[in-house]
């Protein structure tokens, strides 16, 4: 991968992309450290949520804000709306006709879908903006007059469209600065992004880490657990590229036709499948879904010894059992929901049927469909299941600090180190393809 970077940077072109792509993620970060009028800017190393945010959803979006979320910057919100619309979108494309088609119209259709998508990024941004405002105001982090009480009236009104503004801005500068990745830059804009969110959250883990060992344990237990952290986040880096390379391929064989005078096909070739098809995406989708009642919760307050408290606070904490199986399912069950989305066993019979291809013992139409239906079901639970590995890790090693008498919670998730490994291959990839254009001299030469 190093070797990669330094050949690009050799290159002219390739070296003003990856230059621009860092000036643009510098910008990012700078933002991601702007106050906003009005909200007092919180100096307590828990930041604005507190220790009241572990295990809930603010957890998940401090992460992927690296930290800004936490801190009530400018880019509080990142690029977290834009996600949760481009995922909104893609699901409503099955449902609802309209949006079918356009993504069947080519290049025109993805344009319109994009406009729709920013659209509706904005309408969560401002949403979420509300949301935020109005728990920042309820945790006293607002500005106050000289006597030390709220605004009221028109200032009141004021400071409200101020700070709501500021942040729903943010978010359309966050998704500005993501397409202009795109346009210019090296890498996709969004994961791009989301990658320096993340690495900016490092010194803070590995600080974290040093912090555990200062503190040594009554038995010594840090002393163990540190080195096994380290050793093991290192392994899952190796793991999560081996399970991003893994993929199943399905021998093609195209039968041979005459066109004219000449003929086509004969060929053996094979169609690739990934075994981890769906990405981060089921991580993301069962933690989002299992944090949403301790976020409400921490919202609105819950009193204690009661079964809302229970649910919220104690069964549904990372920590506990019952949310470690709920996660593990659930991560199954988005996987298999989201490989049917994104497969059509069907459709691909079709097209291998058009283009006069089969699969070798097989006979084409729906013996071909369910062929490939079953080969997409196993790859599916194996994908789930590698992911569920990766996911489960932290929430399996605060069980053993727990069991050898040591509170221990890793700062860095699976999904952190899925997203960030992903990103950085899928960057290497492009480089790649960018660096074998610019020497593919051609068969004219």
């Amino acid at each position: 991968m190093f070797r990669t970077f330094i050949n690009a940077w050799k290159i002219v072109d390739l070296r003003k992309k990856l230059l621009f792509t860092a000036l643009i993620l510098l910008i990012y970060r700078i933002g991601s450290a702007m106050p906003v009028p009005f909200v007092d800017i919180v100096t307590d190393e828990h930041g604005i949520f507190g220790e009241a945010a572990a295990g809930t959803f603010v957890t998940y979006l401090s992460m992927m804000t690296g930290n800004a979320f936490n801190y009530g910057t400018l880019f509080a919100l990142s690029i977290t709306p834009y996600i949760n619309a481009s995922i909104i979108i893609q699901l409503l494309a099955v449902a609802i006709p309209y949006l079918q088609n356009l993504s069947k119209e080519g290049e025109e259709g993805r344009k319109k879908m994009n406009k729709i998508t920013r659209y509706s990024a904005l309408g969560l941004g401002l949403a979420q903006s509300i949301a935020y405002y109005f728990f920042i105001k309820s945790q006293g982090f607002l500005m106050t007059d000289t006597s030390g009480k709220e605004f009221t009236g028109f200032w009141a009104v004021f400071q409200a469209v101020v700070v709501i503004l500021c942040y729903t801005v943010g978010t359309a500068i966050v998704m500005w600065l993501g397409e202009l990745i795109n346009e210019k830059g090296i890498g996709n804009g969004i994961s791009m992004i989301l990658f320096a969110g993340i690495v900016a959250r490092m010194p803070t883990t590995i600080a974290g880490l040093f912090q555990y060992l200062d503190m040594g344990g009554s038995k010594g237990q840090y002393y163990v657990l540190v080195p096994i952290a380290a050793i093991a986040l290192i392994g899952m880096i190796f793991f999560i590229v081996w399970m991003d390379n893994a993929e199943r391929k399905i021998p093609i064989q195209y039968a041979k036709r005459v066109v004219g005078r000449k003929m086509y096909g004969g060929q053996s070739t094979h169609m690739p499948i990934k075994v981890n098809m769906c990405g981060v995406l089921p991580v993301i989708f069962a933690g989002s879904i299992l944090s949403l009642l301790p976020t409400i919760a921490m919202f609105t307050g819950t009193t204690e010894g009661t079964f809302w408290h229970k649910l919220t606070m104690v069964w549904l904490g990372q920590t506990h059992p019952v949310y470690g199986t709920l996660y593990f399912l659930m991560i199954i069950f988005f996987a298999y929901f989201y490989a049917t989305i994104q497969y059509n066993p069907v459709e691909m019979a079709e097209n291998l049927r058009k283009n006069s291809g089969s699969i070798p013992g097989i006979r084409p139409g729906k013996p071909t469909s369910t062929y490939i239906q079953n080969i997409l079901n196993r790859l599916t639970l194996i994908g789930a299941l590698l992911l569920s590995v990766v996911a489960m890790f932290p929430i399996l090693y605060s069980q053993l600090a727990g069991l050898l008498g040591a509170q221990m919670n890793l700062a860095i998730g699976g999904t952190s180190i899925i997203i960030m490994v992903g990103v950085a291959l899928e960057t290497q990839k492009q480089l790649e393809s960018q660096m074998m254009m610019r020497h593919y001299k051609g068969f004219l030469d």
